[in-house]
């Protein structure tokens, strides 16, 4: 046990592609891309899908757009408009503060996050589409410009895995929330968003999952406009401690520290209690905001983790990304 000084998975092992080509990520949530896509515009243009039917403006419309059945009911000649067909922008923030360097399975927390960017990533590979990155610091969130094409995903993916390790306790004054607010004010255009966290907050020991985590609020904000997934990335350990005896338990982003008999079962029963309450009020947090929520752990294969969500997301898409009430979609 140490602390990582480097990547602890390949670039080349992210994720496979060839596993990945017959999925494929819904998108419910209309766009404002500016080039020809595989998506649905929010604006008329030229495209398959039919909008709603207006009064033709002899001129400036296309007879051959005529709608005659409208036209027949009305007595009134009437055109139907089509969506344009838009491309779709992907952004994902990537969480890589310190708690995030913690893994007992061979993999970290933080590469696990950077092996769901690239996942998703493959997934969301269509014509036109582009992906972006944000990775956010104690001090500071880096923007990773967002590029259509597979050399430019795998650039993207290099520059994460091989971003300098955060050490413990490093001062800062950003957290979760500030970067999910940064990732909404830098992106205007709709798209989808992807964040990647444990979503701990640190000194944070509240476990009633009616009560709002701090990031909420931010996440609730993003998933107006965007479609959102959220990524929870855990280590095994942290749900089910270890018996090893006398432990020093310390949180890397600030300086609390407690030696824990994990050999004690009644001790051991009430922290698996506390951290299963935990997360239970993280997956409340995100559903309550309108977001996708995948929970992907370092000791299980995270490519089929995805893809089962991904199967299960199609059936209940439509229904999780509804806008709030007097929001238009």
């Amino acid at each position: 046990m140490r602390t990582p000084t480097g990547p602890t998975v390949p670039l080349n092992k992210l994720a496979p592609e060839a596993a990945l080509r017959r999925l494929e990520l819904t998108i419910v949530r209309r766009l404002e891309g500016f080039l020809q896509g595989d998506h649905l515009g929010l604006l008329p243009g030229p495209g398959s899908d039919t909008n709603d039917a207006r009064i033709y403006h002899p001129g400036q419309d296309d007879v051959r757009k005529m709608d005659w059945a409208v036209t027949a009911r009305t007595t009134v000649p009437h055109v139907r408009d089509t969506m344009a067909d838009r491309e779709l922008e992907v952004w994902a923030l990537l969480d890589v503060t310190p708690s995030m360097n913690w893994g007992t399975e061979g993999i970290t927390k933080r590469d696990l996050g950077i092996a769901a960017i690239a996942t998703i990533g493959f997934l969301s590979q269509k014509m036109g589409d582009r992906f972006g990155g944000m990775m956010m610091l104690p001090n500071e969130v880096k923007r990773l410009p967002a590029r259509s094409g597979r050399t430019a995903l795998y650039g993207l993916l290099r520059k994460m895995l091989t971003e300098p390790i955060v050490p413990d306790n490093t001062p800062g004054t950003l957290e979760l929330d500030d970067g999910i607010e940064q990732l909404t004010r830098s992106q205007r255009r709709r798209g989808m968003r992807v964040v990647v966290s444990d979503f701990l907050t640190p000194g944070d020991a509240e476990l009633d999952p009616s009560v709002p985590p701090p990031w909420e609020r931010a996440l609730r904000r993003l998933a107006v406009r965007n479609q959102v997934l959220c990524i929870e990335v855990i280590d095994r350990h942290e749900l089910e401690f270890p018996d090893v005896g006398e432990m020093l338990i310390r949180d890397p982003e600030t300086s609390f520290a407690r030696y824990v008999n994990t050999s004690d079962e009644a001790a051991k029963r009430r922290m698996d209690a506390a951290t299963r309450a935990q997360r239970e009020r993280i997956k409340v947090a995100v559903r309550r905001a309108g977001a996708g929520h995948i929970q992907l752990r370092t000791d299980r294969d995270w490519v089929a983790d995805i893809a089962r969500f991904v199967l299960q997301y199609r059936k209940v898409a439509g229904m999780l990304h509804q806008p709030p009430q007097g929001v238009s979609k």
